[in-house]
């Protein structure tokens, strides 16, 4: 890419300098952006290695549903071990450090994680669809589903990832230099390059998105109009109905805050290649991907807080929070949940 010469009259930002990974920002702002992302990456790696570990402890009985979970905690812990410690060095050094072929592996794995990430949403999405919408959909998938699912999901997101390394597509710096991503300035460059990007715009960004608000809006119509079926069922039933609409709701607010943190730096890239040559600030396009960095510590902040307050709803929260076995018994609250039944003395598992 150093190399080549491009006849067309938009060039790529890193090769109009002489060093496309020099740092175009302040060194105080690259040590701002650096601790950022340090203690984002601390709090993700630990969360999702916690929900990861929780999972190992219990592997034999996990649900088809908690697997999606863990999944999307693999992807969100990989994308905070293999990529925020390259940003971290860079941004305190001024400039990245480890060459296009760092560049290269850079943006493979923050495309890869990142990618799963919205993959496995989107099929927790459609999980959530057919439990709620079509009931005699949903029961019918079980855990061998599950893991079919999890193959498509990462066969998915290391094909589109993939691609530019054999050519289709390319990986490029940031225009602050201390970040790689994928080439979004190939769109103007090259009819090869423009269909690169209309496809990872619209398998990888648009049609997961479409999904996942297909299904969420048709879940809260079926609530809204199902509302008055649910209050003359039996109360076991009704609570049961209550509880899946809660997690559901979870699963909502996972999906909305990973939506929230990359839409933004989705906007920037493509004005980026469809736009004019420096349409976007260097300092404006560093705030979207800091904000895309961040996604992956809402994940399991989501799940204690949810842990917390069905803890909450038996007893005092600061009693609740003083017992520990409270915290060691955890489950996956945004996929399952159990009911007691006071009568029988048993608990029985609600499938989320």
């Amino acid at each position: 890419m150093e190399n080549e010469t491009w006849n067309q009259p938009y060039v790529p930002h890193y090769l109009l300098r002489e060093d496309p990974f020099s740092s175009k920002l302040s060194p105080e702002a690259d040590i701002v952006a650096a601790l950022y992302v340090f203690i984002i990456g601390v709090l993700s790696a630990t969360g999702n290695g916690y929900v990861i570990y929780m999972s190992i402890t219990r592997k034999t009985k996990l649900k088809p549903p908690e697997l999606m979970t863990v999944n999307l905690a693999i992807f969100d812990f990989g994308i905070s071990v293999t990529g925020k410690p390259f940003f971290v060095v860079s941004s305190l050094a001024h400039r990245w450090l480890f060459g296009w072929e760092g560049c290269s592996f850079y943006g493979w794995a923050g495309f890869f994680f990142g990618c799963g990430s919205l993959i496995t949403m989107t099929m927790v999405s459609l999980d959530r669809y057919l439990k709620i919408c079509h009931l005699s959909y949903g029961t019918w998938l079980k855990r061998h589903h599950a893991f079919l699912v999890l193959v498509f999901i990462w066969v998915y997101a290391a094909f589109w990832a993939t691609m530019p390394l054999v050519g289709w597509g390319h990986y490029a710096p940031e225009p602050f230099g201390t970040s790689c991503t994928l080439d979004w300035w190939l769109a103007q460059a090259t009819v090869s390059g423009q269909s690169f990007v209309l496809s990872i715009l619209f398998f990888c960004l648009i049609l997961p998105t479409i999904v996942i608000v297909f299904s969420y809006v048709k879940i809260i119509f079926k609530v809204k109009s199902s509302a008055k079926e649910i209050s003359n069922l039996d109360a076991r039933v009704n609570k049961s109905q209550n509880l899946e609409m809660k997690l559901t709701k979870v699963a909502m607010l996972i999906c909305a805050g990973f939506l929230i943190a990359w839409i933004p730096y989705a906007v920037v890239s493509v004005v980026s290649a469809f736009g004019e040559p420096d349409s976007v600030p260097i300092p404006v396009s560093v705030i979207p991907t800091l904000l895309a960095k961040s996604s992956a510590m809402y994940n399991p902040m989501i799940y204690q807080l949810v842990d917390l307050k069905q803890s909450c709803t038996k007893s005092p929260c600061f009693r609740a929070m003083t017992k520990r076995n409270n915290f060691r018994k955890s489950r996956l609250y945004t996929i399952t949940g159990s009911l007691k039944d006071a009568a029988a003395a048993k608990d029985t598992q609600v499938e989320m």
